[in-house]
């Protein structure tokens, strides 16, 4: 019965990641898949020499710590509201309200929010023209400084209610025993909400957010790929769309490869490292 998964990893998991090989290998279309010649650290020299290296590691921290560490508390906050809610039927409710934006592609969202901030047909440049406080023309996705909080919002909008599943089924594991007999002691909602809930909850959190973590050099590019234009090129320019554009649009598989293998080895260092720490000082450690 194991049979089929072990060639499915093999087959999708573990095998296709020999083809790192290619980020010491020079690539020619005659040469199969792991190249012909060895050309050593290249195309990593090439990578950290490039001047425009330090913009695309900056947004990728950038947008990568927005979508950490900002964003962390939200689903939290979620869940612990559904929790609040007595009755079932509404909490089911606003639970599958929250749910159907995870479903939708980026393709759409981003399409939806292209939409809404159009210059003069848009619906948000639209009411600030009828209220006077703009005459309708600004072209709020070409700015840089709006495009973090767009890629913040669209992506809360987005993800927050799958995310809270696994914080709510987390609530629910809490023996309600805890619950009562800190209400025999006095304490309020509130307040068993803070000893009680989020204690109970702590290791979730600390295990999600390790397994996050390794993705820290991932901004994630379907989306930041499809906000992206000319006008915000300086901020939306990250490693994943240099190694997409690098890789499939220049056909420069060897130097995507080795960017590609750094990403990994950022974020599995980072992951032992955080995994150590958390085992450490706090015994939430994923291993």
């Amino acid at each position: 019965m194991l049979v089929p998964a072990i060639i499915f990893f093999l087959v999708f998991s573990y095998w296709p990641m020999t083809g790192n090989l290619l980020a010491f290998r020079k690539f020619s279309f005659n040469s199969g898949m792991y190249g012909t010649g060895w050309v050593g650290l290249q195309y990593f020299r090439e990578f950290f020499t490039n001047r425009e290296t330090p913009m695309y590691i900056r947004n990728t921290l950038i947008i990568s710590g927005i979508k950490l560490f900002l964003y962390l508390p939200f689903p939290i906050i979620l869940a612990l509201i559904f929790n609040e809610i007595v009755n079932t039927k509404h909490r089911s409710a606003f639970q599958s309200i929250s749910y159907l934006p995870y479903f939708i592609s980026w393709v759409v969202v981003i399409g939806i929010l292209n939409k809404l901030f159009a210059p003069n047909t848009g619906l948000v440049n639209q009411v600030l023209a009828a209220t006077g406080l703009s005459d309708g023309s600004r072209f709020w996705m070409m700015e840089n400084s709006f495009f973090y909080p767009a890629v913040f919002g669209s992506y809360l909008w987005k993800n927050i209610g799958w995310d809270s599943i696994i914080y709510y089924a987390a609530i629910m594991g809490i023996s309600p025993s805890l619950y009562e007999a800190a209400a025999i002691d006095g304490a309020n909602r509130l307040k068993q909400t803070r000893h009680v809930t989020l204690p109970g909850i702590s290791k979730t959190i600390m295990i999600l957010f390790i397994i996050s973590l390794g993705g820290i050099l991932s901004a994630g590019f379907d989306q930041v790929y499809l906000m992206q234009n000319p006008g915000n090129f300086q901020v939306s320019e990250i490693i994943d769309t240099y190694v997409v554009k690098t890789g499939l649009e220049k056909a420069r598989y060897g130097p995507a490869t080795a960017v590609g293998l750094i990403q990994g080895l950022v974020g599995l260092g980072l992951t032992v490292i955080v995994n150590k720490s958390a085992d450490k000082f706090g015994d939430n450690a994923l291993w």
